[in-house]
């Protein structure tokens, strides 16, 4: 319901409850967008693993939630607080849309959450810009090296 065959068809508004952009097709299992970096583990050795993104109708952007309007819950929250966490690392694709929102989602259920740049890429630089001010003004901690990490 969104996806798109190129780039340049990208980020188009959508009339949809929850897709709101076009988005051509990324990080579709078994496919090579999909793999983590070789030093992480695979996705079946995580004790909690959220599939995003599958159901066409949906296209959320931050990792809680399966619908834009943050009703139905992927359980990272709930997850996270079970198993008391307070502290969250953040990185990935792509930082002005999908890690924005899981950071902000994060921030808004209480929890302390560092952004580590160089783990991330963003769409665009304009994009990204406002994405990094948003959430340093929420409280994201962003972090541009492993010592501001400590």
């Amino acid at each position: 319901a969104g996806v798109v065959e190129r780039a340049e068809q990208m980020l188009r508004p959508l009339a949809y409850p929850d897709a709101d952009l076009t988005w051509v097709s990324h990080c579709v299992p078994g496919t090579p967008g999909f793999e983590l970096l070789d030093e992480l583990p695979r996705p079946i050795d995580y004790d909690f693993f959220v599939w995003k993104g599958v159901e066409p109708d949906l296209h959320p952007y931050g990792a809680c939630y399966h619908d834009l309007a943050e009703r139905r819950s992927t359980g990272v929250i709930e997850y996270l607080r079970q198993n008391g966490v307070s502290h969250v690392l953040v990185g990935g694709l792509a930082l002005d849309y999908c890690v924005k929102n899981t950071a902000l989602q994060l921030r808004r259920a209480g929890f302390e959450v560092l952004l580590y740049l160089p783990a991330c890429r963003a769409i665009a630089e304009d994009t990204a810009q406002r994405a990094c001010d948003e959430m340093r003004d929420a409280g994201v901690i962003l972090c541009a090296d492993l010592e501001r990490l400590d």
